[in-house]
């Protein structure tokens, strides 16, 4: 191994161990804040039953009224926010206690929500187990439901997530993919509205197809079609493929020039100009003009 090889793992030793420090600092904070809300919603818990069971007095109802009020404005802030940040619409969270004592708790938690387009139900099984003043958290049985119409590429994802039960790559990856279904949807309205001579959507704007036709080519449509895939790790990437239909008659007038070659030259476009400005160059070409 070279001198500049051993520098550069040096480095990315380093890196992993700040790493590592950072996300126990996080961790640590995470649980401060978890114990601090737990007893600070605990105690305006017991207030508010106090309070319904006629156990408070005078000024202390209307004291209790308004800390409850100041405790759901807060947490629907917190609920804005954290949507905000990640995407993740809640709509609703079901939490069944199946076991409860001073060493061990095991609750069920059925989650549903959607991001973006993308609506998901999420069922798993949370155990914390407490020795003195320290808890350990696991997670167990969980089950990813989605429904999307572009699910094809999900499957192995999902197998993987539900295997590890890595429920923040799932939501992270769910955001990811709901933003690139997102520019899809923004780049075929765009087009649908700039072009509306040439351009269709004949499975709507959230579809993986766009079809391009001009009415002076009858028979003669190109497609493109845009699918997202998503690898086992989570990794997100748009796939960009430029199909033709042709009428036999069409291309027994050009035998030397194969319609084949459209996709390999639109390969190229793509990687020199971007998905965009490489979908308008296809489209100017249907149109038969550069005017439109």
């Amino acid at each position: 191994m070279s001198e500049e090889n051993t520098d550069e793992v040096k480095v990315l030793e380093a890196e992993i161990e700040r790493l590592k420090v950072e996300v126990k600092v996080l961790q640590q904070q995470q649980q401060k804040n978890h114990k601090d809300i737990t007893l600070h919603f605990r105690g305006q818990m017991q207030d508010a039953l106090a309070y319904v069971c006629g156990q408070t007095q005078g000024g202390e109802e209307e004291m209790v009224l308004s800390k409850l009020k100041e405790e759901v404005e807060e947490m629907e802030e917190d609920l804005k926010l954290q949507t905000e940040m990640n995407g993740i619409s809640l709509k609703s969270c079901i939490i069944k206690t199946l076991q409860n004592s001073d060493s061990k708790l095991v609750q069920q938690l059925s989650l549903s929500g959607h991001c973006s387009e993308l609506v998901f139900q999420v069922e798993f099984t949370l155990s914390e187990v407490k020795e003195g003043q320290r808890s350990e958290r696991t997670i167990s049985d969980l089950n990813v439901v989605l429904d999307s119409c572009d699910l094809q590429n999900f499957s192995s994802f999902l197998s993987r997530v539900e295997e590890n039960k890595d429920l923040l790559l799932l939501i992270r990856t769910l955001r990811t993919f709901s933003d690139r279904c997102d520019d899809r949807t923004r780049t075929f309205q765009h087009f649908q509205e700039k072009f509306s001579s040439v351009v269709s959507l004949p499975r709507g704007c959230r579809s993986e197809v766009m079809s391009l036709n001009h009415r002076q080519l009858p028979g003669c449509i190109l497609f493109v079609h845009w699918s997202i895939q998503v690898s086992t790790e989570g990794v997100v990437t748009p796939n960009i493929n430029l199909l033709t239909k042709i009428p036999e008659q069409a291309l027994q007038l050009f035998p030397s020039q194969p319609v084949g070659g459209a996709a390999e030259a639109f390969q190229s476009l793509l990687r020199i100009l971007g998905p965009e400005a490489a979908i308008e160059s296809v489209i100017r070409a249907v149109s038969l003009s550069s005017d439109i």
